[in-house]
């Protein structure tokens, strides 16, 4: 179970005598992540010490979390001159800036009395020869994954000035077994890959399931007993309810910002329109009516707008709305179809699939259409999902002759596209909001 780390175990730590905040004038370890193809940074990351081995399992959680992003280079051990380096001195700054680490980081974990864990890690530039960051926390020992990815939030916020995303899960559709028996199970992950576990059984075909923004709850479709059906599912503990019962085919739930709504698709008499429901009474509300097929609807992240897909033009475009359908508008006019629409939590940009020329390709542009960017095209890739700093996206996709999708993630700058490891095939992700 997750704790709330964040609210109660995080403290500043300050070493009298050694403590010195980097000033901007003098901090040289900084990187300007709205540029495109950044150089990584060379850092640092020393095995924290520990009686048990648990620290280097911590520091190596952190490690891997900043190389993932592509921003930062952790530089081997191998080459470290200063050995056994902890959090209580100052470091011999030229040891590290000759191996051209530009940050530094060292930790101890520690038993408390109470059976908890301290965890203490210090962030420096080396170049500079200052602090930048120091923290600790104090946290059950099955929280250990979760420390080392909160101390992975602090070191990439503090060097690039945008919130981390590694304090997050990803709820997805687990896939096994040969195609036409496909097998689908809800399931949810740490943004690494660590730590699945399944929701659901497999009995029932499950798709698009969606995080609450504010709650640890997912709304998805199920097909139990051949009939869809849009549930709401408390992550901790395991409590399904149905969020209604509505004629024909239902799609593409999806939660309003303030979690309160699930905006979805209904279709009737062959066609489909969007329709809110309001979770506290149950009230529906239709914003669209036309004899086309309008679905996959998000809200922006203040709530007042809506981008959704629609094919009333003839063929699949993206169109933005008001929140109660008002002011309807086209924003894609590219060739080719778009798809699979979802607001970006920063509100600056909307991504999306297109296909085109054969190739499904994993785009973005600005809520007014313009600024259109292709970050990756395959032969299969679809259903982006934003990380919750806004910098960053989820898929899936087939490569040809795979057999099976897998999740895949990739940066705003079209660079840095890689694979995110599942236990079998995967569809269908939606990343959380940082946990509590």
């Amino acid at each position: 179970m997750h704790m709330n780390l964040r609210r109660l175990c995080a403290a500043v730590l300050v070493f009298a005598g050694v403590f010195a905040a980097a000033t901007p004038a003098s901090a040289v370890v900084e990187l300007d992540i709205t540029q495109g193809n950044v150089q990584p940074l060379p850092i640092a990351i020393t095995d924290f010490q520990s009686q048990d081995g648990l620290g280097k399992k911590i520091s190596d959680v952190v490690s891997a979390d900043l190389k993932r992003s592509g921003l930062f280079a952790p530089i081997s051990p191998a080459a470290f001159i200063q050995k056994g380096l902890g959090p209580d001195v100052s470091p011999n700054f030229q040891d590290w800036t000759v191996i051209n680490a530009q940050a530094l980081v060292v930790g101890r974990v520690s038993p408390e009395a109470d059976g908890r864990l301290r965890v203490e890690f210090r962030l420096w530039d080396t170049v500079a020869g200052q602090q930048l960051d120091g923290q600790q926390f104090y946290t059950n020992p099955d929280n250990w994954r979760r420390v080392g990815h909160i101390i992975a939030d602090a070191i990439y916020e503090r060097v690039t000035g945008e919130k981390g995303y590694f304090d997050s899960r990803v709820v997805f559709v687990a896939e096994s077994g040969d195609k036409v028996n496909r097998v689908k199970r809800l399931a949810i992950m740490d943004q690494d890959g660590a730590n699945v576990r399944y929701l659901t059984d497999g009995s029932d075909l499950v798709l698009t399931p969606r995080f609450s923004p504010n709650r640890q709850e997912v709304t998805y479709m199920s097909f139990g007993n051949g009939e869809p059906r849009v549930y709401l599912l408390q992550l901790e503990t395991g409590q399904r309810e149905i969020v209604g019962n509505f004629p024909g085919m239902t799609f593409s739930p999806r939660f309003s910002p303030d979690g309160q709504k699930v905006i979805m698709s209904l279709q009737q008499n062959g066609n489909a329109n969007i329709y809110a429901m309001d979770l506290r009474s149950r009230a529906t509300t239709r914003l669209t009516s036309t004899n086309a097929i309008d679905t996959s609807p998000s809200f922006s992240p203040d709530g007042t707008r809506i981008v959704f897909e629609s094919d009333r033009g003839g063929r699949q475009q993206l169109y933005t709305m008001g929140a109660d359908g008002s002011n309807q508008q086209r924003i894609s006019f590219g060739d080719g179809t778009y798809s699979t629409p979802v607001w970006s939590p920063r509100g600056d940009l909307i991504a999306f699939t297109k296909q085109t020329g054969g190739q499904f390709q994993i785009g973005v542009m600005r809520p007014d259409g313009s600024g259109e960017r292709i970050l990756t095209s395959g032969f299969h890739n679809e259903g982006p999902t934003w990380a919750p700093n806004g910098r960053v996206l989820m898929y899936f996709g087939d490569q040809k002759g795979s057999g099976g999708p897998q999740l895949r993630s990739i940066d705003l700058t079209g660079y840095n596209e890689q694979v995110v490891p599942t236990p079998g095939y995967a569809s269908d992700p939606a990343w959380s909001p940082l946990l509590d």
